[in-house]
């Protein structure tokens, strides 16, 4: 049997806090690239037998840096780990998106699979459709590191625990945990 670690990218730039993000390719903090520096060493310990990461920087960066520890390995880049797609909202304060849709955004929870953020954004059950197929596919012997997004960690957790959508960002580690499974 083989382990699936799944990590969260550690902290964004200061100035995309309380902003949606999801696809947007933002960058660290200082606090987050160093935190990221750590848990690099830390993840090494596990010795993977293969590292996997969401396109966007904010996750390839600690996958470089693990890759690194472990002499120059490589990762693997794996778009069906990228964040949700929010459409317009993409860049935008959650306060003004709030401001000018009021709870709309609850439509993510109250209607997984027909709401799209910011118009043409994703469906929350795209998102989990998505991640599924990655992992129906993964190897079954392999120790797995997968730098990515709370999206679709939570989103697969919330499936792997047979939990209902509206539980699903409880399911979200923050910035630099990881969960652990067996596949």
């Amino acid at each position: 049997m083989g382990k699936l670690i799944l990590v969260r990218h550690t902290a964004v730039a200061a100035h995309w806090t309380g902003r949606c993000y999801g696809r947007s390719d933002v960058g660290l903090s200082t606090a987050g690239r160093d935190h990221a520096k750590r848990l690099a060493a830390e993840l090494a310990l596990i010795r993977p037998d293969r590292i996997l990461s969401s396109p966007l920087r904010r996750a390839r960066f600690l996958a470089a840096l693990l890759s690194r520890e472990l002499d120059q390995r490589s990762f693997e880049l794996e778009p069906r780990l990228a964040e949700c797609n929010f459409g317009s909202w993409e860049g935008r304060s959650w306060n003004e998106i709030y401001a000018e849709t009021g709870c709309a955004m609850m439509g993510m929870i109250e209607s997984p699979g027909t709401f799209r953020p910011g118009d043409h954004g994703e469906t929350t059950l795209e998102v989990r459709d998505r991640v599924l197929n990655w992992y129906r596919a993964l190897p079954e012997n392999e120790t797995l590191v997968v730098v990515c997004h709370g999206g679709p960690i939570g989103a697969l957790r919330g499936v792997l625990a047979g939990a209902d959508v509206p539980a699903w960002p409880s399911l979200v580690p923050r910035y630099g945990e990881w969960v652990e499974f067996a596949h």
